[in-house]
């Protein structure tokens, strides 16, 4: 009998674009601009009213990519204007796979870090509302999707690396029940996300790039965001642990809209070195 075929390695990020495939969660919060400017560099202009500016998270999980099956969380500190449009600025994008964190970081110029994403379903109470779409399982938990009885959550923590003094810590809950198997899954779209990018220790350019998204997108109810109970972030906090906690502040703002981007494809192209004249 012929032995079971071996698994194909991922080929590894080679020429740009790089594609991605998965699902994903876009989840949009109100961020104080203060917070946020903690984090973009001052000579570019925050897009911002009333002392806010538009950030939050990427939560996403690829079962196809040049780094393999990993997970990806992508904390967005707010919009930085760029006639005549506008580009995001991450404050942290936490992987776990050694070779995204390393391509991120390198290639990208993203502010990456390796970090541990556990995952679990827990079985509810069937709700009243029986109609109420929930989040589809982003995280990966597959062989569950087809039971509207359970919910989805997944914690993430960096791993400590003591050149980084903001860490995060978080619980993602899905108080929805999961997406049932031939369910409406979103109109079918296909967009451009632009971002800024660089001005870290391993790439000290200012990069701009752009993700190519098709997928299926559908608002859906926001996750709701926790720190765990084991967290350091609960003790009574000293100056430093204000500090550390930034990244995870931007999670706690208050969310305004949720999308569920199922079928995902992705092209990530290569970034380029701009000048930004501030205005």
């Amino acid at each position: 009998m012929e032995g079971a075929p071996d698994k194909i390695a991922p080929a590894g990020y080679g020429s740009p674009p790089w594609t991605f495939k998965g699902r994903a969660l876009y989840q949009l919060h109100l961020v104080k601009a203060d917070l946020a400017r903690s984090y973009i560099p001052k000579d570019l202009r925050l897009v911002e009213a009333f002392g806010y500016t538009l950030g939050g998270f990427f939560l996403a999980n690829y079962s196809e990519s040049p780094a393999g099956i990993f997970d990806e969380l992508v904390v967005i500190a707010g919009i930085v204007w760029n006639p005549p449009t506008s580009c995001a600025w991450a404050a942290r994008v936490l992987v776990n796979s050694d070779e995204a964190c390393s391509h991120g970081r390198k290639e990208v110029g993203l502010p990456s870090q390796v970090a541990r994403f556990s995952k679990a379903v827990t079985a509810i109470e069937n709700s009243r509302n029986g109609k109420r779409d929930g989040f589809l399982n982003v995280i990966g938990l597959g062989s569950n999707v087809s039971s509207p009885e359970n919910q989805s959550s997944v914690g993430v923590t960096e791993v400590k690396d003591f050149s980084v003094a903001d860490t995060c810590d978080v619980n993602l809950t899905n108080h929805s029940t999961l997406l049932k198997a031939g369910k409406w899954i979103g109109l079918p779209i296909t967009m451009s996300l632009p971002s800024f990018s660089g001005r870290t220790q391993y790439n000290p350019n200012l990069l701009k790039y752009a993700c190519q998204i098709r997928c299926r997108v559908r608002a859906v109810k926001p996750i709701e965001v926790t720190i765990p109970s084991s967290s350091n972030m609960l003790k009574a906090p000293t100056e430093e642990d204000y500090a550390m906690s930034s990244v995870t502040s931007i999670m706690l703002s208050r969310p305004v809209l949720a999308l569920e981007f199922n079928c995902l494809e992705m092209e990530v192209e290569e970034p380029i070195i701009v000048s930004f004249e501030k205005q």
